[in-house]
Formats: structure tokens, sequence, C-alpha cells
């Protein structure tokens, strides 16, 4: 399994050699050092750290100077992969090992993982898409109200009901995407639709091929 750390700059598009359109997602991906290899029987689990943007020098802290890094997330492998050896493919991959976008290839598959765009406190129209209640006489200022939320029976709002709240700001997955083009000069991947999250979000970018 292929799996890099990126920041999300933005959304642009590119043209392929029949002229189509294509919108694509472009990421700031690596370049990432692995700091650490779970395994099994020292960890209870199979996962590889690695740590993304390192910090200077006057901002890590003293214990910190073993994961000088402003990101550092784990991957843990498949159980279909670690099946394949002792600490499955965790041998793949040492400590202090360089991960950049070279490891993939233009029409990889992907698994984008992030944190969505917060959207704040909404009502249930734009949360759920409640059509409202309907424009008729005496119904002034009630379009996007929720209308009941419970009846006499059991005297209560029953738990799970749909209603206003909080929007947004939560770990999202977007699967079926595909590497459309790689700048290894630059570490920028371009990848095919939208992602969770603003620009600046950190991603964690799987291959699920």
């Amino acid at each position: 399994m292929k799996f890099i750390l990126g920041l999300k700059i933005g959304m642009s598009q590119i043209f392929d050699e029949k002229g189509k359109q294509i919108p694509v997602t472009v990421v700031e991906s690596g370049p990432c050092r692995v700091l650490q290899i779970k395994t099994k029987e020292k960890d209870g689990y199979e996962a590889v750290q690695v740590g993304f943007k390192k910090k200077k020098d006057e901002k890590v802290k003293k214990p910190q100077k073993e994961t000088p890094f402003k990101y550092i997330k784990e991957f843990s492998l498949p159980r279909i992969q670690r099946l394949k050896g002792k600490h499955g493919d965790n041998l793949n991959y040492k400590k202090g090992q360089k991960i950049d976008v070279s490891i993939f290839e233009e029409g990889d598959s992907l698994s984008v993982s992030g944190i969505s765009k917060g959207k704040g406190f909404q009502g249930a129209v734009k949360k759920w898409g409640f059509h409202g209640r309907p424009s008729s006489h005496g119904m002034k200022h009630e379009s996007r109200t929720i209308g009941s939320v419970g009846g006499s029976t059991p005297s209560r709002v029953i738990k799970g009901r749909k209603m206003p709240g909080r929007m947004g700001g939560e770990r999202k997955t977007v699967r079926g995407l595909t590497v459309v083009k790689i700048d290894l000069k630059n570490n920028v991947l371009m990848i095919s639709g939208a992602v969770p999250g603003r620009r600046g979000t950190l991603l964690e970018i799987k291959s699920v091929n």
C-alpha cells in the first residue's frame, strides 16, 4: 500500500490530450519521513508512523528532537496485506526512509481523508435537506422551520431526530479518486475531483489498488 501526507493547495483544471477539461485538486504531498514501525509483537498492531513538515529548530522542544515534525500520522495496513508476512508489508518501510510523490503513478486510484470545512450552526433545511413548511396563509416566518419534533407519546424527542445543529468540521473520506498528474520537482499531486477541507487542510492520501 502506498501512502503520503499532504496539504490542500486548492482546485484547478487541466486538459487531456483530447482537450477534455478535468477538474483537479492540487495537493502539496510530502516529502514525509518514516518515524517508527509499529509491529504486532511490540505494539499490538501494525502500522507505519510518518512525519510531515519539519519544524524550525527554535520551535522544537527537547522531548521532540527525534520527531521534529508539525504533522505526525500513522497508516495501518489492511489485514489482507498483513497476512503476507510475519510483519506484513511493514518490511517495505524502514525507519528514516523518505516518502515522496515518486511512489505514485498517473492513473493510481486513491482514497483521501481530511477534516471537512466547518459551516457553523445551521438549520435543518441546509443541514439535512428539509423542504421547509408550505407557504400558505398563516405561515409567516415559518418557511424554514422544522415543524413538530415529537408527539404526545412518548412525550419527548426521539433520539436521532434530525434537527438544527453544528455542521461540517468532521473527518471525511473520499474514495474513487485518481492521480491525474505528478509534479516531482514541486512535490505536487493533481487529483481528480474534490477532496475534503479548505485550503491548507492536512490530507491523508492512500492508494487502493
